[in-house]
């Protein structure tokens, strides 16, 4: 197969994707490498040629990279994850109004083009968590304990474009990862962006029902075949603080091989997350969509225990 990798800059010498483009590439695949960051593209053409059988993307949230991957989608190229679905959670405020009407458990959201509106939330929602709606990596995330403290932070805020606002959510100081790829979920634990603690190491640990549920859900609800989902274990159960589109899989056994296996079958059979996703939706249906005071909770579905075992699987 011939695939188009789509990698910024940030990523150039990052394990992910890397790796999985050495592994496809020893299993006889033809890699093509594309830094849209770093590029002049003549975009009437780039994908017009139809020569790739899937185009992937791992790029900063923002970057020009998901730009390119829209334009081979409405070429009609395999994408991977589907570029609508990737839309639908590098936008922090969309994906929340997205989780919440689907049900998932998500903490209400403020969203504001500039910081000043924030002065508008009431102070019993404090403490808040504020973040870049285009955020990754932690970056940016603020502990804001009161309206005086969100005062105080408004210039360093200026420089941001659409920022969110959410009630914190009281945990152990720690987040649970879940991982997704090839039908296989993964857990890990690590310290929170809000809890900075330097002897708490990225491991993997057990995945609960609950949480493997939630997960689970999160693919469905947005489209997507390979991501992340960030959860935290609050007093009143699992709350999902993040989604992301083709994250790290760090602490995922051989990672890069599974990666790389999930990604032809996307490019053979296209995306069954995101045709789900479609025929679900709402208002796909015809049916009124309205947002939840509080989220449903989601039912339990089963996890494949696990993956295939090398490319002659496929």
């Amino acid at each position: 197969m011939r695939l188009c990798f789509l990698v910024e800059e940030h990523y150039r010498h990052d394990g992910m994707p890397n790796e999985v483009i050495r592994q496809l590439t020893a299993w006889g695949h033809q890699v093509d490498v594309v830094r849209p960051g770093g590029s002049l593209l003549r975009m009437t053409e780039v994908v017009a040629a139809g020569t790739h059988d899937a185009w992937v993307l791992k790029t900063v949230s923002g970057g020009p990279g998901l730009t390119l991957l829209e334009a081979a989608a409405a070429a009609g190229m395999t994408t991977v994850n589907d570029a609508r679905s990737i839309r639908g959670v590098r936008d922090k405020a969309l994906a929340a109004a997205i989780g919440r009407t689907r049900g998932l458990p998500m903490p209400p959201t403020y969203a504001a083009a500039r910081p000043e509106p924030l002065r508008e939330i009431p102070a019993a929602e404090y403490p808040l968590v504020v973040k870049p709606a285009d955020g990754s990596s932690g970056r940016a995330v603020h502990l804001v304990s009161s309206p005086e403290e969100l005062e105080a932070l408004l210039p360093e805020l200026a420089g941001e474009h659409m920022l969110i606002a959410q009630p914190y959510v009281p945990n152990s100081g720690t987040d649970i990862k879940v991982y997704a790829v090839g039908g296989e979920l993964f857990a890990t634990e690590r310290c929170s962006p809000l809890h900075p603690d330097p002897a708490v190491r990225e491991r993997r640990v057990p995945l609960s029902a609950e949480v493997a549920a939630i997960a689970s859900q999160v693919g469905a609800v947005y489209g997507l075949d390979l991501y992340g989902v960030d959860v935290l274990l609050g007093p009143d159960g699992p709350v999902v603080v993040d989604v992301n589109d083709f994250p790290s899989f760090r602490q995922v056994p051989d990672a890069a091989a599974r990666v790389a296996r999930a990604v032809l079958g996307l490019a053979r059979t296209g995306s069954p997350a995101a045709a789900a996703a479609a025929v679900c939706h709402p208002r796909a249906q015809g049916l009124p969509v309205s947002i939840p005071a509080q989220a449903s909770p989601v039912q339990a579905s089963p996890v494949q225990a696990s993956a295939r075992a090398g490319e002659a699987a496929l």
